[in-house]
């Protein structure tokens, strides 16, 4: 649209049937994200009933991110927010950059093959509380067709920025003749004080000659600009915010201001889906005098989308954990949302740049600085962690002048040098790039500034956050074996994964121990808690066990001991474990536990069993406590399942329920090699957003008589003939 000049819905059937879903839901705005082929991204395609400024903060959306089109393709759901309270309670990133009461649904479109984007359909305050029913039929109507016209379209490229979305205008209520244009205009002219219409981007398309005298301005400079650019003292980002207020909640809104040296008017907005009728008259009040206007050259504040946009990418920003997740937020919001074609981000990293992100930039252009000393380099990125300051190159020749050579080798024409400080010590610089010239308001800079510090604040506690999640890594990873021991006549495999809250570190682990030649044990154990003392304590865990282990013990006097120790130790934490000695002669399994989740057995038939192990008491928790032992067979082609309690509890579930889960899906699982088999049951696990616990894994597969096939499947009976169980 653009000011009602964008293109129609004709030749565009996406967009007729976004057009439909409004009209028939009675929604106010609508749009239409795509999943991305190759990339976790959704992407505006078409909108309606709003300027596309409005929705510049969702043009590019993650799939993770918390907000409602991301939800309900993710979840595959409905998601509704019915007013301004519901929003900022589910939604608070929303919320904040969208101040306003309107409700919202957020609906996935999903065909057979899988999900293809979402429907965003906005309705003006006022509506109820609920959707109605007849209002849910059309979005589930609406979300089937636009489904089928997706499935037939090529997805876009997720792996870099995205075309504008396309901007429909509504269909017009009726048809008017030039004798009621101008019958229109006549009665607007008789109004007293004075009237003016607003395109839904706010530009001015009527003015009346009453407007015209109170406003102080000429119509022509008046027509086609937006009233708080055409006029100065009305710069105030507080009268462009009642202008977003009234086009996205549809309701008349108003405010008073003063035209220099003291005329205070009052407008009056009123709103529908095609722009804004604005009364303007006298105020009835005088509040007396107001600061003089900005002079020319001085800074200005700035608009409200603007600050509005950067509180939306602020809230982004908290949410970024890692270095990676600040560079891929600033490459995926903070580039689309100044219009940039190109990011370079660097931290300042032992006297050295080091590349952390970039977007639209070459391999050469790339590598130009990677790794230079920070006194040696001839770079903008340099002289701003030297200096503190931002610069700001509007042309090619600009940079050139500075810094011979680098628009060639960039291909950039212009580009925004933001310094990353924090509490006066530079961490790092950000560069906004474009590829042709253009000129920085100071409006813009102003914002780009401001973001500069958000950025940095971001960036430094995203880099404390690696140093300690790699010492956590490197902790875990001395914690737990390094290799698995061969064992003959079984093929086995362990998994470890981290918990995604706190240090990313547990006490969960697991061990395999060649007792001698004819005997084996495996270990599985889960320490209480999630930090740096539950990690010890597994250590002393799994070393107590080992030394108990190799003395001779057998499987109910291992635990017993290593209770008795860890009641002495008195860490005030408590272990679960699980052991289990195999004598490899007779493939007989001795198994003994202490409080720990029941061991899985897929037979030779593939059908899977819960092991009953006699429970025992947690470890460290009654230094008398005993422990039994319950024996049991691996057959050849038979698989032995330990795991902790991460890999099955889901919170609300009954544990014998997830228990049985679990055993079934051992049960479907193809004839694999214990590897395949182990990523195959933790897969559902990887995707997991938020994992509030880790997971340890131990396979053990009794191998048939036959050949390893490579890959680990396990074969007999001929060549192809694969053995299920393993």
């Amino acid at each position: 649209m653009t000011g009602g000049n964008g293109p129609g819905p004709t030749g565009d059937p996406v967009g007729r049937a976004l057009l439909r879903a409004m009209a028939e839901t009675g929604a106010s705005v609508g749009g239409v994200y795509v999943l991305a082929a190759d990339a976790p991204v959704l992407q505006l395609t078409v909108m309606s009933g709003v300027p596309a400024p409005f929705l510049a903060p969702w043009d590019r959306v993650a799939l993770a991110a918390p907000i409602p089109v991301a939800v309900a393709t993710r979840e595959q759901r409905l998601v509704w927010a019915g007013g301004q309270q519901q929003m900022a309670r589910d939604f608070p990133r929303t919320a904040v950059a969208v101040p306003y009461d309107f409700s919202l649904a957020a609906a996935p479109v999903s065909s057979p093959a899988g999900s293809l984007g979402a429907l965003l359909l906005l309705w003006p305050a006022g509506h109820a509380s609920q959707l109605s029913a007849a209002e849910r039929d059309a979005v589930t109507a609406a979300c089937r067709r636009l489904a089928a016209l997706l499935a037939r379209h090529p997805r876009p490229d997720g792996s870099g920025p995205s075309e504008a979305p396309r901007v429909l205008a509504p269909p017009p209520e009726r048809a008017v003749s030039p004798d009621e244009a101008l019958a229109a205009a006549d009665y607007l002219e008789r109004l007293p004080g004075g009237c003016c219409a607003l395109d839904l981007e706010g530009r001015i398309t009527l003015v009346t000659q009453g407007a015209v005298e109170l406003l102080g301005e000429k119509g022509s400079r008046l027509i086609g600009a937006r009233p708080w650019e055409a006029l100065p003292w009305l710069r105030d980002p507080v009268f462009e915010d009642r202008y977003r207020a009234a086009v996205i909640s549809r309701r008349p809104t108003s405010f008073t201001a003063s035209r220099p040296p003291h005329h205070w008017l009052t407008f009056r907005l009123f709103p529908d889906s095609r722009g804004l009728s604005v009364r303007i008259s006298p105020s009835d009040t005088d509040y007396g005098p107001v600061a003089p206007a900005p002079a020319q050259g001085e800074v200005v504040p700035v608009r409200a989308g603007q600050i509005y946009h950067v509180l939306h990418l602020a809230a982004a920003l908290t949410e970024a954990v890692g270095t990676q997740d600040v560079a891929d937020l600033v490459a995926d919001q903070i580039v689309p949302a100044f219009d940039a074609q190109g990011m370079l981000m660097y931290v300042a990293e032992a006297g050295r740049l080091r590349t952390i992100g970039h977007r639209g930039y070459s391999a050469e252009a790339v590598a130009a600085f990677e790794g230079v000393a920070l006194g040696a380099a001839n770079s903008p990125a340099v002289h701003a962690l030297a200096t503190g300051e931002p610069s700001f190159f509007s042309s090619p020749e600009e940079i050139e002048r500075d810094y011979p050579g680098l628009p060639r080798l960039t291909g950039k024409a212009a580009r925004a040098v933001l310094p990353l400080i924090v509490s006066g010590r530079p961490v790092g610089c950000c560069i906004l790039a474009y590829t042709r010239a253009r000129t920085f308001s100071l409006e813009e800079r102003q914002v780009l500034t401001s973001l500069a510090g958000l950025i940095a604040q971001a960036l430094d506690r995203a880099r404390l956050y690696d140093t300690k999640q790699q010492l956590a890594h490197d902790l875990q990873a001395g914690l737990l074996p390094h290799r698995l021991p061969p064992v003959p006549g079984f093929a086995v495999a362990a998994r470890y994964l981290p918990s995604t809250r706190g240090m990313d570190i547990g006490g969960d682990f697991y061990d395999l121990i060649r007792l001698n030649e004819h005997s084996v044990a495996a270990v599985i154990g889960d320490v209480q808690g999630h930090n740096a003392a539950a990690a010890a304590l597994m250590g002393q865990v799994r070393t107590a066990v080992r030394a108990y282990a190799t003395a001779g013990a057998a499987p109910d006097e291992v635990l017993a001991r290593t209770n008795r120790l860890l009641t002495d130790l008195d860490p005030g934490l408590f272990t679960s474990c699980l052991y289990v000695h195999i004598d490899l002669r007779t493939r007989r399994a001795r198994l003994a536990g202490a409080g720990h989740p029941p061991p899985l057995l897929r037979h030779p038939d593939r059908h899977t069993t819960v092991l009953h192990v006699p429970p025992g008491l947690l470890l460290g928790i009654e230094p008398g406590a005993r422990y039994s032992a319950t024996e049991i067979t691996l057959p050849p082609r038979s698989v032995l399942a330990l795991y902790t309690d991460g890999l099955i509890e889901t919170p609300g579930t009954d544990p014998d329920l997830s228990v049985a889960d679990l055993a079934a899906r051992l049960n479907d699982a193809p004839p694999l090699g214990p590897d395949r088999l182990a990523d195959s049951l933790l897969e559902n696990r990887h995707g997991d957003a938020d994992r509030q616990d880790d997971v340890a894994l131990m396979l053990l597969a009794a191998l048939p008589t036959g050949p390893v096939t490579p890959d680990g499947d396990l074969r007999t009976g001929g060549p192809g003939a694969e053995v299920d169980g393993a």
